[in-house]
């Protein structure tokens, strides 16, 4: 595998392309992150340990361990007290959460075709006031009724990157909550999570986990949140609340926590330490160069892609249709609305790239 790093550190360069070729061993050219990231070896590994003490009826203690050192891990990416993280299974449960908190008759402010997850539960409530816009203009549609402003940070169709410092000064201007969903961005681009009031992302994407975990990040003072999904483990003292109706709540974040997936939190513990090992100011300026160079040579190739600038997700107009033609050429990619949607993360390469734009160019 031809490994392409620029950057002026050599060393950091060699350390950085050694993890990777350690971890990753990809059979195809896989260009398809936003959809599932990959899953590293020592992932993989802790996976197959994890199956392992349920197959030999071993305590599992450890796994829990597993949870918790997850939560202080994305606590870290998303630069906020590990007190404000709480655990669950997807974003559109969490999403669900918040739109349960809302009166009736409350105005919420969407993205225009942003993704199902984090706009569903809003509409299925069926008594708020759902208004999207497009999302260049989401910053300027937010206006004094507006209750919660609701977007992605980077869009799942096309990767455009929406302008969140300007959405949180005009919610702050009319008073209204935001809500950010990480999903498409967290593990690539940094997190200023401290500056909205909720926010949420799933772990087997940029974070390089299995499926079935979920973060979400709240206020100090839970923001007036219900924890509606609260099981035990959403107790002060969860193993002392198998029973009967929780009598404390926790009095952190995890009382918004749903049953944990033990085996999918010992897999991203190691996943999770993998970003923090190679940090995500060098994994995003990795993915962004790779996007850059498929840009340019789109560009050489006459096809324009969406404007989605300083976005490591790169979307073509008009040529979705030719994803089965790519996947049987071994070049994983999707096709989102008819757009060809690639995605460039640390495992990919310069000849990555390169072999993309061959099999385009016909």
């Amino acid at each position: 595998m031809d490994f392409d790093f620029s950057g002026p550190h050599s060393g950091a360069m060699e350390t950085f392309e050694s993890l990777v070729r350690t971890e990753f061993a990809p059979k195809n050219t896989y260009l398809n992150t936003a959809s599932n990231g990959l899953l590293p070896a020592r992932t993989v590994t802790a996976l197959h340990e994890a199956a392992m003490l349920r197959a030999e009826g071993r305590p599992l203690t450890s796994l829990y361990e597993d949870v918790e050192a997850c939560r202080a891990a994305y606590a870290r990416l998303a630069g906020v007290p590990v007190t404000r993280v709480a655990i669950g299974a997807s974003v559109a449960a969490h999403t669900g959460v918040i739109a349960a908190s809302l009166p009736a008759g409350a105005e919420v402010l969407t993205a225009e075709d942003d993704f199902t997850s984090v706009l569903n539960p809003f509409h299925v409530r069926g008594d708020l006031k759902v208004r999207a816009v497009p999302l260049e203009r989401i910053a300027e549609a937010v206006r004094p009724d507006t209750a919660l402003v609701a977007v992605s940070a980077a869009q799942s169709a096309d990767g455009r990157i929406a302008d969140l410092p300007a959405l949180r000064e005009a919610a702050r201007t009319h008073g209204a909550r935001t809500y950010v969903d990480f999903s498409q961005s967290a593990g690539w681009l940094p997190m200023d999570v401290d500056a909205y009031d909720f926010s949420a992302s799933v772990s087997f994407k940029w974070l390089l986990g299995p499926h079935g975990g979920a973060f979400l990040v709240v206020p100090e003072d839970f923001g007036g949140l219900t924890p509606v999904l609260a099981g035990w483990v959403a107790a002060e003292q969860p193993w002392d609340s198998c029973y009967g109706p929780v009598a404390e709540l926790a009095h952190s974040a995890r009382r918004f926590d749903l049953t944990h997936a033990l085996f999918t939190f010992a897999g991203l513990r190691r996943s999770l330490d993998l970003i923090e090992e190679l940090g995500v100011a060098a994994v995003q300026a990795h993915d962004l160069a790779l996007a850059d160079r498929f840009r340019a040579g789109l560009a050489a190739l006459g096809h324009e892609p969406m404007p989605a600038p300083g976005s490591a997700i790169v979307s073509v107009p008009g040529l979705g249709h030719r994803q089965p033609e790519l996947g049987r050429a071994d070049i994983q990619v999707s096709n989102r609305a008819g757009n060809l949607r690639a995605a460039f993360h640390l495992y990919n390469t310069a000849a990555d790239v390169d072999r993309l734009l061959d099999v385009l160019s016909g």
